[in-house]
C-alpha cells in the first residue's frame, strides 16, 4: 500500500515534466509553450513569496516547506510510515490553510489584479482614482498650510524615480491625508524642516534634502523652499507643490518653472492634469481630442 501511495505521488509530481520531454521530441516548436509555463510558474511563486514576508503567512510558509522537505527525506531514507502519515494529512493541511488565511489569500489576489500587467493593458481603473483621492487630500493640506502661514514643500514623483532623495529623509511609507501633511510641516516639529516625497500613492519620505536651483534667471527674492521645489522639477520630471511662510501662497515647479500664487481649483486642476498617469485618461476625453483635430483639418483644407 505505502509502495503504490508514494508511486502515484512521484508520478504525479513527474507527470508533466515527462510529457513535455515527450512533446518537445516530436515538435521542437514547443519549447516556446514550455518556456511560457515555467516563467508563469515562477511568477506566481515570487509574487506568492513576496506578499507572504510582508503578511504573518510567513511564518506559515517556512512550517510548510519543513514539511515538505522532511517529506523529501522520508522518500529519500524509505522512511515509510513517516512519509504516509506527512502525505496523508498534507491535503487536511492546505484546507485549514485556506480556512484561516483567507483573509491574505484575498488581498494577494487582490495585488495580482492591480500589479504591472492589468495597469499595462489599462484593465486597472483603481490607480486613476487613487491618485486623484491623492491630490484631493494635497489641495485640502496645502489650503490649510497657506491660511496658517506654514511654510511646506511637497513632492510628487512622477516617471523618473528620486530614490537617492527618499533615502536621505526620513523614511514613512504612510498614507497621505491632509492631517498628516499639516501635521509634518507644523514648525517646531522633527520633519516640518525639509520636503514631503509622495512616491506609488503613499507618503514614502519626509524631512528630504532637495538639491536647489541656482539659474540667474530665478528672482533673488525666492527662498531656499522655493529653490528646493524649482531644483527638483528641473533635474526630474518631479512637480512640486510649495507654500510660502512669508506669505502663505501656494506655488507649483514643474520643468524648471514655478507658478506661482495659485487658487485652490487652479492647483488641483494642475496636479490632476500632470500627475494623474495619461494611460488613464477619460476615453471621452480622447473622442472630443479626435474630433478636433478632424475639425482642424477640415479647415486647413479650407
Amino acid at each position: 500500500m505505502f509502495e503504490n501511495f508514494s508511486y502515484n505521488i512521484n508520478n504525479g509530481i513527474l507527470n508533466p515534466f515527462a510529457t513535455y520531454m515527450k512533446e518537445l521530441s516530436q515538435n521542437p516548436f514547443k519549447l516556446v509553450t514550455i518556456i511560457l509555463d515555467l516563467v508563469i510558474v515562477i511568477y506566481i511563486i515570487y509574487k506568492f513569496i513576496a506578499y507572504a514576508k510582508t503578511s504573518r503567512a510567513w511564518q506559515l510558509l517556512k512550517g510548510i516547506v519543513l514539511i515538505l522537505v522532511i517529506i523529501t527525506i522520508s522518500q529519500v531514507l524509505n522512511l515509510r510510515i513517516l512519509n504516509f502519515i506527512l502525505t496523508l494529512f498534507m491535503p487536511y493541511g492546505v484546507i485549514a490553510l485556506i480556512v484561516i488565511f483567507g483573509p491574505e489569500l484575498r488581498r494577494m489576489l487582490e495585488q495580482l489584479g492591480s500589479n504591472k500587467i492589468t495597469k499595462y493593458f489599462g484593465l486597472d481603473k483603481s490607480l486613476e482614482a487613487k491618485e486623484k483621492e491623492i491630490i484631493y487630500k494635497v489641495v485640502i493640506a496645502a489650503t490649510e498650510l497657506s491660511k496658517t502661514k506654514t511654510g511646506a514643500l511637497i513632492v510628487f514623483e512622477r516617471e523618473i524615480q528620486i530614490n537617492d532623495i527618499i533615502e536621505n529623509g526620513i523614511k514613512l511609507d504612510a498614507e497621505v491625508s491632509p492631517q498628516l501633511l499639516v501635521n509634518i510641516f507644523t514648525p517646531n516639529t522633527p520633519l516640518h524642516d525639509g520636503a514631503v516625497i509622495i512616491s506609488k500613492c503613499k507618503i514614502a519620505s519626509a524631512a528630504c534634502i532637495l538639491p536647489l536651483a541656482d539659474d540667474k534667471d530665478i528672482a533673488k527674492e525666492i527662498g531656499t523652499r522655493h529653490r528646493a521645489g524649482i531644483g527638483i522639477s528641473k533635474e526630474t520630471d518631479a512637480i512640486s507643490v510649495i507654500i510660502s511662510e512669508e506669505t502663505g501662497k501656494i506655488s507649483v515647479a514643474k520643468d524648471g518653472t514655478l507658478i506661482a500664487d495659485l487658487k485652490e481649483d487652479t492647483l488641483r486642476n494642475i496636479l490632476l492634469k500632470h500627475v494623474v498617469k495619461k494611460q488613464y485618461e477619460n476615453k471621452e476625453t480622447k473622442k472630443i481630442k479626435i474630433i478636433r483635430k478632424k475639425l482642424k483639418k477640415k479647415e486647413n483644407k479650407k
